[in-house]
C-alpha cells in the first residue's frame, strides 16, 4: 500500500464510504518497504504500539545504511539493538539524534515521549550480568518506563537483596538477570506479588553451560509468578516486563 493507497482510505473515511474501524484494520495491515535484502516492516508501531528494533549483528554496513536511511524521518522511538561503536557511526549519518548506550549495546533515538509508566525494576545477581539488564533497562525506558535498577543482589550476598525488599515489593513488574546458577528469579518470585521476568545468562563457570544452567533453574522454578526469558535476553524482557507495566496503570 504506497501514500496514494492511504491518501485514499482516508478520502473513503472522510465521505462515510469507510468507517473507521475497517480503517484501522486495513492500516494495521500495511506491508513493509522493500530495501532489498532488508523487509522493513513500517507499521509495526501501528500494530504494537513500538517500531520495529533493529537486530545489528550479522548486517553489513550497506544494509545497517539503508535501514537508518529508511527511519530517518519517522516520528517515533527508534532501537538498533547489539550494535558496535561502528555500527552507531553508520547510523549518526543518517539520524544525527542517536544516541548510543554503549553498556546495553543499543543505538536508540527518542522521537516520542510516551507517558510515564512507574514500578519496574531490574535487578542483577551480579556485575558481570549487568549488560544484560542494561539492555533491558534501556529498552524499558524508551518505550516509556522509569527504571529502577539494583545491581549485584545475587543470592550469594542475601542480605543484599533483602536490604531493598520493600522496592521489590512496590514493583509492579521485576526482571530479574542471573547467571551461574540462576537463583535470583526464584528468591525475588517468593518474596512480590508482581510478575518476575527471569532472565538467564551466559556468565558463570563451566557447568554454567553457556547460560544452560541459569535457564533450566528459571524454568524449573518453584515460585509462582515467574516467567523465563531465553539465554541473555535482555531486549525481550524490557520489553515484555514494559508493556506489563504500562498495562497495569
Amino acid at each position: 500500500m504506497d501514500e496514494q493507497q492511504i491518501l485514499s482510505l482516508l478520502r473513503q473515511v472522510r465521505e462515510g464510504a469507510l468507517d473507521e474501524s475497517e480503517f484501522l484494520r486495513q492500516m494495521k495491515a500495511l506491508p513493509y518497504r522493500d530495501l532489498g535484502e532488508v523487509k522493513f516492516d513500517t507499521h509495526r508501531q501501528l500494530r504494537k504500539g513500538f517500531a520495529e528494533i533493529v537486530y545489528c549483528p550479522g548486517k553489513s554496513d550497506s544494509q545497517i545504511e539503508s535501514i537508518a536511511n529508511a527511519f530517518a524521518d519517522t516520528q517515533t522511538n527508534i532501537l538498533f539493538s547489539r550494535a558496535t561503536t561502528h555500527q552507531f557511526g553508520l547510523v549518526q549519518a543518517a539520524i544525527p539524534d542517536a544516541a548510543f548506550h554503549e553498556k546495553a549495546r543499543i543505538i536508540a533515538v527518542r522521537r516520542k515521549e510516551f507517558p510515564q509508566c512507574h514500578g519496574l525494576t531490574v535487578i542483577t545477581a551480579g556485575s558481570s550480568d549487568v549488560p544484560v539488564a542494561e539492555e533491558a533497562a534501556v529498552t524499558a525506558e524508551y518505550m516509556g518506563c522509569v527504571v529502577e535498577r539494583l545491581y549485584d543482589v545475587g543470592v550469594a550476598g542475601l542480605h543484599r537483596l533483602l536490604a531493598h525488599v520493600d522496592v521489590l515489593q512496590n514493583s509492579k513488574a521485576i526482571v530479574a538477570v542471573a547467571g551461574m546458577e540462576g537463583a535470583l528469579a526464584s528468591v525475588v518470585g517468593g518474596l512480590v506479588a508482581c510478575p518476575v521476568v527471569a532472565v538467564p545468562t551466559s556468565t558463570g563457570y563451566g557447568a554454567n553451560l553457556g547460560g544452560i544452567a541459569p535457564l533450566l533453574t528459571m524454568l524449573n522454578s518453584c515460585a509462582s509468578g515467574v516467567a523465563v526469558m531465553n539465554i541473555d535476553n535482555g531486549l525481550g524482557a524490557g520489553f515484555f516486563a514494559a508493556m506489563v507495566v504500562r498495562q497495569s496503570k
